[in-house]
């Protein structure tokens, strides 16, 4: 499990890029190590702060295998750093990733706290039909990282799982139950200490469908 890219972004100005006009999604692969910062890498902008510059967005995680299926699907290449992660890794499954399991890389350790939702921006950005329901569909959103210790990493770095939570949820079942998925949020109900909205959203989900049989 390895670090194969890192990458980061500057923001500009693009009119394709929702209200704001202006975007970073653009990741670029850097080969020197760069410092990881409470609010994600070093040299790394956010155009849309609002959505985007929360400490649990700090850093976003993508699989190179997840690119892999997605180069298979849409008949091109899809370097490292096109869906705007600041890293691109090797050998784990970001997907399958617990909330809250936390990563060593480098010499900084990282959290992992969600799915990437898709959004305008990365529709515009990809230029493809339909893209925001493929890529919800497919169900491979990448995931977002906290930073709990400081630190530097770069391009070949290992990735260390150093902690797991005993019970927790996947990147991959939180995301399928944020978009309604029944089976995946009722998982994330059966987690001890779950979000009040996770509650909300199984009365309005849950509530429209007929029980599963005994």
């Amino acid at each position: 499990m390895r670090v194969l890219s890192v990458n980061v972004g500057k923001t500009v100005e693009a009119e394709w890029a929702g209200n704001l006009g202006r975007t970073a999604i653009d990741k670029q692969r850097v080969t020197h190590r760069v410092k990881v910062l409470a609010n994600g890498l070093a040299g790394d902008e956010r155009a849309d702060k609002e959505a985007h510059g929360s400490l649990d967005h700090a850093v976003y995680a993508y699989a190179r295998e997840d690119y892999d299926w997605w180069e298979r699907e849409l008949g091109r290449e899809v370097r490292d750093g096109r869906f705007g992660e600041n890293l691109t890794t090797s050998g784990i499954d970001v997907t399958g990733a617990l909330i809250g399991e936390r990563w060593r890389v480098g010499t900084a350790v990282l959290e992992v706290s969600g799915p990437r939702i898709p959004c305008v921006v990365f529709r515009n950005w990809m230029d493809e039909p339909g893209w925001v329901k493929r890529f919800t569909a497919v169900g491979r959103p990448g995931a977002y990282l906290r930073v709990v210790e400081l630190g530097e990493l770069g391009e070949g770095d290992p990735v260390e799982i150093v902690s797991r939570p005993e019970a927790g949820i996947t990147v991959g079942d939180w995301f399928r139950a944020r978009h309604g998925d029944a089976d995946a949020l009722r998982r994330v109900l059966a987690v001890p200490g779950h979000d009040a909205e996770w509650d909300r959203m199984a009365e309005r989900v849950l509530g429209r469908m007929p029980a599963p049989p005994d």
